[in-house]
């Protein structure tokens, strides 16, 4: 994932603010703990995302994807004061040090982690997103966003991480499924005239699409 030079990223992480005390925390002991730490949204992806919500003042983010809970907290950032953040994993081992880290955090009270399938899950939530943001198992991409998209606001946001997958979506040479479903994914943006779509060359790829019509 290293898409810009070494030396280049340290700048621009240096200009960057800094993550907070319990962010922190959450980045070093995944990556002395827990398993595939690149998963992780990281300091410069996670203001990233602090970002977009502050811009957006959401009232309801969906998050497909909560892995340690990294992203979550920085989405949920830019919550209003009434604002509410649900974010769903299928992984069930690290439910308690996730619940931990959310216990810690100012946003207790705002975050409703769900331990399940997200595509049986999704479908019993009745609830109309600012945001969305799928960081999940990447062979349901295109699934999970037909399943969203009638669920989030005209001028609400569907934010899908690792879109760029390494660059191999850029290699005629890779056929595995997952690089060949996140082609169709950015195609299927790219393509979809309900909505206007930037994707942007941070860290692993992020694809933007603001809804335009229902």
């Amino acid at each position: 994932m290293e898409f810009i030079a070494e030396e280049l990223d340290d700048y621009v992480c240096a200009h960057t603010t800094e993550e907070n005390e319990l962010l922190a925390k959450i980045n070093r002991e995944t990556h002395l703990e827990v398993m595939q730490p690149r998963m992780l949204s990281g300091h410069f992806q996670g203001r990233v995302l602090s970002t977009f919500s502050k811009m957006i003042q959401p009232k309801r983010i969906l998050e497909i994807g909560t892995y340690t809970g990294y992203s979550a907290l920085c989405l949920a950032e830019g919550l209003t004061e009434a604002g509410k953040l649900i974010t769903i994993d299928v992984n069930e081992e690290l439910e308690s040090r996730v619940r931990f880290y959310f216990d810690a955090s100012d946003f207790k009270s705002k975050i409703d982690y769900r331990i399940g399938d997200a595509m049986k899950i999704i479908p019993e939530i009745d609830e109309e997103f600012d945001i969305v943001f799928i960081d999940a198992d990447k062979l349901n991409y295109v699934n999970y966003y037909h399943l969203v998209f009638p669920k989030v606001r005209v001028g609400g946001y569907i934010i899908a991480d690792n879109v760029l997958w390494s660059g191999k979506v850029t290699d005629e040479t890779k056929k595995d499924k997952d690089t060949e479903l996140l082609r169709i994914y950015n195609l299927l943006n790219q393509e979809d005239k309900r909505v206007e779509n930037v994707l942007f060359p941070i860290r692993d790829g992020l694809m933007v699409a603001r809804k335009i019509m229902a």
